[in-house]
């Protein structure tokens, strides 16, 4: 009977704290922690570089700070690539990803999405002497892209087979590539061209075709639903506010569009 009674009582205990651990969200977490822990590009100007003195600046990072102001904590910055921004939101490394990402249907297999919170376009770009106007123009030519990314998915489904694609780690590879000969042209962001052009004006690169129309969006863990309608509400607030546009004119130069 006393056996009974104690087997009772932890499977009550054990129940208990499976139901306060189901309960528990990274919402909470966060607050119970005082911080936000983000993930941040640190080689994709201008949404996320470094400083000579390796502070980080651009246009996520500010986007990270201010949804960490309005939630009242701290912000952590962890600086990611395209290729493991996701593994370290799935290992909880960090609570979102900011970090320029488009939405797919791949990642939202395994990742939760918020509302847009900056334009971005992919497309193929080169020189003026490369006459490209649309994918079966990439035939024997030579394209440079940053693996993981979004333009490095998009390509793959509609490059010729007799393209040949170099794929390389992060940004800065994929824009050397280019400057450097390596490659005849890059499937990247527009941000991504404006940053070729800062570089080195001579080897502008000019948009030959589009490849897909791809946002930003912040990521998040699956059935994280109050930290994602928290995020969304503070994005709806500061896109109303126009504090979101004025970030985006400052880095992007020109101002939130009106259907984001």
């Amino acid at each position: 009977m006393k056996l009974s009674k104690l087997l009772l009582g932890l499977m009550a205990g054990a129940l208990l704290i499976s139901t306060s651990v189901a309960r528990a969200d990274a919402l909470d977490d966060i607050h119970k922690a005082g911080v936000l822990r983000v993930a941040v590009p640190q080689d994709f100007p201008p949404f996320g570089s470094v400083t000579s003195d390796l502070k980080p600046q651009g246009l996520d990072i500010d986007v990270a700070s201010l949804i960490a102001k309005k939630l009242g904590v701290k912000v952590e910055l962890i600086p990611v690539t395209s290729a493991n921004r996701v593994p370290y939101l799935q290992t909880k490394k960090v609570d979102l990803v900011i970090s320029s990402m488009g939405k797919n249907a791949e990642r939202e297999k395994v990742i939760d999405f918020t509302a847009a919170y900056a334009p971005f376009f992919n497309g193929v770009f080169g020189p003026a002497d490369q006459k490209v106007s649309g994918p079966a123009d990439l035939a024997g030519k030579t394209i440079g892209v940053t693996r993981g990314s979004v333009e490095d998915l998009e390509l793959s489904k509609i490059v010729p087979a007799s393209a040949t694609v170099k794929r390389y780690e992060d940004n800065n590879g994929t824009i050397s590539s280019f400057l450097s000969n390596q490659v005849q042209l890059v499937a990247t962001g527009n941000v991504i061209a404006a940053a070729i052009i800062a570089k080195n004006p001579p080897k502008k690169p000019e948009t030959k075709f589009l490849i897909k129309d791809s946002p930003c969006f912040i990521g998040l863990n699956k059935d994280e639903k109050k930290l994602q309608d928290k995020v969304n509400a503070i994005l709806a607030e500061i896109k109303k506010d126009g504090e979101l546009s004025a970030l985006t004119v400052k880095w992007l130069g020109l101002p939130l569009p009106a259907n984001l």
